[in-house]
């Protein structure tokens, strides 16, 4: 039996009479990437911060990482990692500084901190840019740092919000690299992202429309559902129809 970290049922947002985030039931397995997709205004910023534990439902309930939404997201903070498409860094420090600022906050010691800032660093390939101020790399590389500090306290459950958004192809396919390896080591990856040819690298895919989760299934699967050649054709019949957006 797969062990499920994130499950929510009939989780609700409410602004007032607007409902954006309506009564949503799904699951994901450890060691899965997820991706969540939809329209601008369609609720996944909403339904994010929601498992995240920076926003209290409206109604319905969720666990995360065995953790409730309601009552223990103090646990929850430390159990995920969190990367948006803003890069999250500071620029005005080192890469090896960033990493052992970031690995301080998320509790680890210090011995834990030296022993990660020098495999992430070879990992990466950093080592020539180790003492270099991250204001001066390429954006894709600061992606791929952001993404790797995201995960150094080796969280459950690493959140990414449209993570590859600017970045060249060859770039996006790089960072993939190290999200599949993040899954292979267990952790499960909840990604958002508007660009389709990503949606098929995950394992699941949930397409939400107007607040609500319209399709939930293996990219391979939905496109048989839909008759699509593509996941670009199976968003568009599932997003044409939406209401909201910018």
């Amino acid at each position: 039996m797969q062990d499920v970290v994130i499950k929510t049922d009939k989780l609700t947002k409410r602004f007032g009479d607007f409902v954006a985030t309506n009564a949503i039931t799904f699951g994901v397995y450890k060691g899965e990437i997820f991706g969540f997709l939809g329209a601008n205004g369609a609720g996944k910023t909403t339904a994010m911060r929601m498992l995240c534990g920076l926003s209290k439902p409206s109604s319905g309930d969720a666990t995360i990482a065995g953790f409730n939404v309601y009552r223990e997201t103090e646990e929850i903070k430390k159990n995920i990692g969190y990367m948006s498409q803003k890069f999250s860094l500071y620029e005005d420090l080192t890469v090896l500084e960033n990493i052992r600022f970031f690995g301080g906050i998320y509790g680890l010691t210090d011995q834990q901190i030296k022993t990660k800032s020098e495999e992430l660093i070879e990992r990466l390939g950093l080592e020539s840019e180790a003492k270099k101020l991250v204001g001066s790399l390429p954006l894709g590389w600061k992606q791929k740092l952001s993404f790797s500090v995201a995960v150094l306290h080796e969280p459950r459950i690493v959140f990414l919000d449209e993570p590859t958004g600017g970045v060249d192809p060859v770039t996006r396919r790089q960072f993939w690299d190290l999200i599949y390896a993040a899954a292979e080591r267990g952790v499960t990856v909840f990604v958002t992202t508007h660009y389709m040819d990503e949606a098929e690298y995950c394992n699941r895919i949930s397409i939400m429309v107007d607040g609500k989760i319209e399709a939930l299934d293996s990219p391979t699967q939905l496109k048989r559902n839909f008759n699509a050649s593509s996941m670009d054709e199976v968003f568009y019949q599932l997003a044409r129809g939406a209401k909201r957006g910018d």
